[in-house]
């Protein structure tokens, strides 16, 4: 259910640094000029996404929409698989010639912003003022904006209620301590007699650890993109799995038989943590009727630990000749009532008010939003936009913490190999 990073475009990272330095000389291209595209002007702009055939199909419904109110602006869309994407506007972008309008990742955004290559939207005419103010800020760096979200998302934990029942086994609450919630999948996992598990070891997923760091008042990294914990601290947290690892969560290696459907998809596991738009997949996965989202655990619930992220964004190239159509489209993409109903949620709860009026979320898509709307007292700002490298990092973290679930490393060598890594992705 995740996007797991190709040795390829792992080396993508690699590959723009030294090429786009060559390529492109200035900052990126002011979007001052970027106001409302000339009526009378025959333009064509190039659009690409990643996605599924279903995807495409909403796009190519908005996109119709689009044409039909700006006759003057066609739309040359395209769309591949996520992996494909990335190694494509990796060349590209190297190149000088990435596609005037994109979908884009917020993990991407420092990596393509800082090197020039993204327009600055600031000074568009582009309407953000019904995207709240901690959204437009992940598409921020140094006072420009690069990118604005078509939609948001939360971390959650998930639990599937008809598995709990099976069993005869209460709902975790949510939002209480971490031993509490340790006690609850032993619990789980001990009804379960060998069938049903209590949950998987969270200290796999670095966005747990963020969220411990961040109840904590930190973030996994600074502003000025380095490391932003300590040794000590990364033990300590990888540490505190051993007895979900131990007997308590799904034995590591039953996740690896499972393998690409997750506990929790594969219905073994009662609890999982994602961010809160895969809860879709997650009913398709499970087959189960009732899976309820609920506040992840926290040390302290003062703290304004959760943020939402960008689904998606959306982005335009600093080269395109059509600076002006580029914001016209993009304005219609993140703030058209109709494009709001077309896409739903499937890109996450729309980031703007106009777009969350027009889509009518109903059943899974309302779940979320509801959910959204429960932990709103914990909704902090966004942490400092994702390192250059982030996806390779997460990707690493996640490896490491697989290992350890299997005793093929212990946590101590697990640390200093993360801690190794990281520092050569982010080029110290």
């Amino acid at each position: 259910m995740f996007h797991k990073r190709t040795r390829s475009a792992r080396l993508a990272v690699t590959a723009i640094t030294a090429v786009a330095a060559l390529a492109l000389t200035g900052c990126s291209a002011s979007g001052g000029d970027a106001g409302k595209a000339d009526p009378n002007e025959k333009v064509t702009l190039n659009f690409t996404w990643w996605g599924n055939d279903d995807r495409a199909t909403r796009y190519n419904d908005a996109i119709a929409l689009f044409e039909e109110e700006n006759p003057n602006i066609s739309i040359n869309g395209t769309f591949t698989d996520y992996p494909s994407y990335w190694e494509k506007r990796t060349t590209e972008g190297a190149g000088g010639g990435l596609p005037d309008v994109m979908q884009f990742d917020y993990s991407y955004l420092r990596e393509y912003g800082e090197r020039g290559l993204l327009l600055d939207l600031t000074d568009t005419d582009i309407d953000t003022s019904g995207i709240e103010k901690s959204v437009l800020q992940t598409g921020q760096l140094d006072g420009q904006t690069f990118a604005l979200a078509t939609g948001t998302n939360s971390w959650a934990l998930f639990q599937n209620v008809d598995l709990l029942t099976s069993i005869g086994a209460e709902e975790y609450a949510g939002g209480t301590d971490w031993a509490d919630y340790d006690s609850f999948i032993a619990d789980v996992t001990a009804k379960g007699n060998g069938t049903v598990y209590g949950g998987t070891d969270y200290t796999q997923r670095i966005q747990m650890f963020e969220l411990w760091l961040r109840q904590q008042g930190k973030d996994l990294f600074t502003e000025d993109g380095e490391i932003n914990f300590t040794e000590k601290e990364l033990t300590k947290f990888w540490e505190s799995g051993a007895d979900i690892r131990d007997g308590a969560g799904i034995p590591q290696q039953r996740l690896e038989e499972l393998n690409p459907m997750s506990g929790l998809g594969a219905g073994e596991a009662a609890t999982e943590t994602s961010w809160d738009n895969f809860l879709a997949g997650y009913l398709g996965d499970s087959g189960a009727t009732n899976i309820s989202m609920v506040a992840p655990p926290t040390s302290d619930d003062s703290e304004k630990d959760l943020y939402l992220k960008p689904a998606l964004q959306m982005a335009a190239s600093a080269s395109t000749k059509h600076p002006e159509a580029a914001a016209t489209f993009i304005d219609f993409m993140i703030n058209n009532e109709e494009v709001g109903a077309i896409f739903g949620a499937s890109r996450g709860i729309p980031a703007s008010e106009s777009q969350r009026e027009g889509a009518g979320l109903e059943g899974a898509d309302a779940q979320v939003s509801d959910y959204e709307d429960t932990i709103a007292d914990r909704i902090g700002d966004a942490p400092p936009v994702p390192v250059i490298g982030y996806g390779a990092i997460e990707q690493d973290f996640w490896d490491l913490g697989k290992s350890i679930g299997l005793g093929a490393v212990t946590v101590e060598d697990a640390v200093k190999q993360f801690f190794d890594e990281t520092s050569i992705t982010l080029g110290n």
